[in-house]
């Protein structure tokens, strides 16, 4: 049986909308319900879109989930702050929770973290679903590194400042990766959470349960290309010196339209820093 809208279930979603309901608590209403998730989310998507032709579109409601890592833009700020620095807000999208922002690190701290992560680069591994081992994977072409959470004071302060940006705690995020991509270098489009149906992903939850969310920051900018994608909305971030991208991810799921993928390196070099947000203490 197909799977409609009603004058009702448009007046129900508008009403749990209004009273300052997340997005993804009411996707789960619906498949709860017995809607499939993408449709669930289309639904929910052209309840709030404008009715009226010729309408103009106003701001997608943005709804601050503490439970949940992410900035908060619930009223919509144009700047955020992360303690001891203020951050821009660039771009946002809702779906998927998509959000730019500007000058997180500073020229110097970028540099700082390149320097530190150089000497220590080797092939970058993915983990291995079958297993939940580290594993060399053909779709990941760079080199790259981890830092022990906290262990400088760099590293310190840049995780203090991503907690309180993302207002999530420090130690409920993986270490910090840097990455290097030389030209031809990508990494083809995937999703950072662990897929649930793979038998290794119980290994992978131990260590401090499913991951949800990713925040990617730029500390160089290639002569041309390094991008990173979002497929399923057709979205690239262009990559720029001290800037980021966050996305959240509330369940393992397509259905979140978090496929991202970093696009090949045409000329120069990429620098990028990974955090990767876990629901508890991360070992």
């Amino acid at each position: 049986m197909a799977q409609q809208v009603t004058p009702e279930l448009r007046q129900w979603l508008l009403d749990q909308v209004a009273a300052s309901h997340e997005p993804a608590v009411l996707i789960k209403a619906l498949t709860d319900a017995g809607w499939q998730p993408a449709l669930a989310e289309r639904a929910l998507e052209d309840v709030l879109r404008p009715s009226t032709p010729g309408a103009a579109a106003g701001p997608a409601p943005v709804v601050s989930n503490p439970a949940l890592p992410g900035p908060d833009l619930s009223n919509a700020p144009v700047e955020l702050d992360a303690g001891d620095r203020t951050v821009r807000v660039i771009a946002s999208l809702q779906t998927p929770r998509v959000v730019v922002l500007g000058g997180l690190l500073s020229d110097e701290e970028c540099e700082a973290l390149v320097e530190a992560a150089r000497p220590r680069l080797a092939r970058s591994l993915t983990v291995e679903t079958q297993t939940g081992a580290d594993a060399l994977n053909p779709d990941r072409t760079s080199s790259g590194m981890f830092f022990q959470r906290g262990e400088s004071a760099l590293i310190a302060r840049i995780e203090a400042r991503m907690a309180r940006l993302l207002r999530w705690p420090a130690e409920n995020g993986e270490g910090l990766q840097v990455l290097n991509y030389r030209p031809g270098s990508e990494y083809k489009p995937h999703y950072d959470y662990f897929d649930p149906d793979e038998p290794g992903t119980p290994t992978l939850l131990q260590r401090g349960g499913q991951r949800l969310a990713t925040l990617i920051v730029y500390l160089n900018q290639p002569e041309r290309g390094g991008g990173t994608t979002f497929p399923d909305v057709g979205l690239e971030v262009a990559p720029q010196r001290g800037h980021a991208v966050f996305f959240g991810y509330d369940r393992p799921s397509p259905a979140t339209r978090t496929l991202h993928g970093g696009a090949p390196v045409i000329a120069g070099e990429k620098w990028v820093a990974t955090k990767w947000l876990r629901e508890r203490t991360f070992t």
